[in-house]
């Protein structure tokens, strides 16, 4: 399983105020601790700065760096944004994300064709969010195609196939999962990748939810989730979860977990 934590990210009061203030030290602990926590990608956002974030990205990316040896998830709205943070960046960074939208897609594919860079392919359009699973993969065939023509290699790209909060409707959880099995079937050696914690929302004991979700998601082929890697609970369901589907040799993995007190 691969983890993007999700903890830099400006919509939390705690990190757009240390980003504002250019608290390194308070960024580079952030990225400290969820890397040690088993982050592979480090995701970046300062979208909510507006005007200022395409300044404020690029020196999250840097103090990032300057702390842990972890490429960044670069996660921002504004594909500007998103280039200026690749320039300062050091290797192989994931771009988060090219859509169907026009503009996005017409701005970001160029920008990433011909590299080795990671790419989130976001399941959006100009219509909207999907719902059902045959919209969600209408989208995706769309996106990988496009990107597989525009030299990206098929385990560069991961498919955000937008998990929705089963508050809204219950049929949104089953349509999510039949998504990531549809992709994972159709398109081996691709990624499918969601913010999980999306599920939950509005409704109580979401940790709860969310856990389970991510056990069910496992299941049907989910490999790559942005999550909070410091929710012990969260990553001893990931690591209980991959051994018991016999993605772990000899449960390395799990005892590895079990030997350093992180199966609570």
């Amino acid at each position: 399983m691969i983890i993007i934590g999700e903890l830099i990210n400006a919509s939390r009061k705690t990190v757009a105020s240390a980003i504002e203030a250019q608290d390194a030290q308070a960024i580079k602990t952030l990225a400290r601790d969820q890397f040690e926590a088993g982050a592979q990608f480090i995701d970046v956002n300062a979208g909510v700065f507006l005007d200022k974030e395409r300044e404020y990205l690029g020196w999250v990316v840097r103090m990032v760096q300057s702390e842990v040896k972890a490429p960044c998830c670069i996660d921002s709205p504004d594909p500007k944004a998103i280039e200026e943070a690749l320039n300062v960046h050091q290797g192989i960074a994931m771009v988060n994300s090219i859509s169907l939208e026009k503009q996005r897609h017409d701005m970001i594919l160029p920008l990433v064709a011909g590299t080795d860079l990671k790419v989130v392919a976001l399941c959006m359009s100009d219509q909207g969010m999907p719902q059902t699973c045959d919209e969600r993969l209408s989208i995706a065939d769309r996106l990988i195609n496009d990107l597989v023509k525009a030299n990206i290699k098929l385990e560069n790209i991961f498919v955000d196939l937008l998990v929705q909060p089963i508050g809204v409707k219950n049929t949104f959880g089953l349509e999510f999962l039949k998504s990531v099995k549809e992709i994972m079937t159709r398109y081996p050696g691709a990624h499918t990748v969601c913010g999980l914690s999306n599920i939950s929302f509005g409704l109580p004991e979401r940790k709860l939810l969310n856990q389970t979700f991510m056990i069910m998601a496992l299941t049907q082929g989910l490999d790559a989730a942005v999550i909070n890697p410091l929710d012990k609970r969260m990553m001893a369901c990931i690591v209980s979860s991959e051994a018991l589907m016999g993605k772990d040799n000899f449960c390395q993995n799990y005892l590895r977990a079990y030997r350093n007190n992180r199966l609570l």
